[in-house]
């Protein structure tokens, strides 16, 4: 028996994590996650206005042909995404490179979306407020931040892992 802390669809296969770009900037890292999520079974969201025509050459070329089978919402502002997940449920949790506390360190749980901001700027302060959790990818002192796509595999990738955990426990799998 699976133990969820959301209402899912009984036909539900998924992780119940998403991931969520705030106004990406970049057609190939979005192309790039949203492949990911594609080849995971992580849904993704896209907060515009983007820097890019979602239709663009370089955005399909990054996600390939793995874009039909991606799960992908298109929201026309913040507020747009915002009663979406609140309507949904979960915890949005910020990835930044203003945060204190580790990716490493964090208890992810069914629901949680992962929000990483534009290439360019990260977030504003009010999407900075609005998050239940700010996590950051500890890294050298003299290093400023890593790639969008590359940060977003990374703690995509250590959610996952916990959640198979999770539920390999409450099926009694070891």
């Amino acid at each position: 028996m699976k133990l969820w802390f959301f209402p899912l669809p009984e036909d539900f296969t998924g992780t119940m994590l998403r991931l969520a770009l705030y106004q990406p900037d970049i057609p190939q890292n979005a192309g790039t996650l949203i492949r990911l999520g594609a080849c995971v079974g992580v849904p993704v969201d896209i907060i515009e206005p983007c820097g890019f025509v979602l239709s663009d050459r370089n955005f399909q070329r990054a996600g390939m042909d793995y874009l039909d089978l991606a799960a992908m919402q298109r929201h026309v502002s913040w507020t747009a995404f915002c009663d979406a997940h609140a309507a949904r449920g979960g915890r949005l949790i910020l990835l930044t490179t203003k945060a204190a506390a580790s990716y490493t360190g964090f208890a992810f749980l069914p629901g949680d979306t992962l929000l990483l901001g534009r290439e360019s700027a990260g977030v504003p302060g009010d999407v900075h407020d609005r998050a239940d959790a700010r996590l950051t990818i500890p890294m050298r002192p003299d290093c400023r931040s890593l790639n969008v796509a590359i940060a977003g595999a990374m703690v995509l990738g250590e959610a996952l892992r916990q959640l198979a955990a999770i539920v390999a426990n409450i099926e009694g799998v070891a």
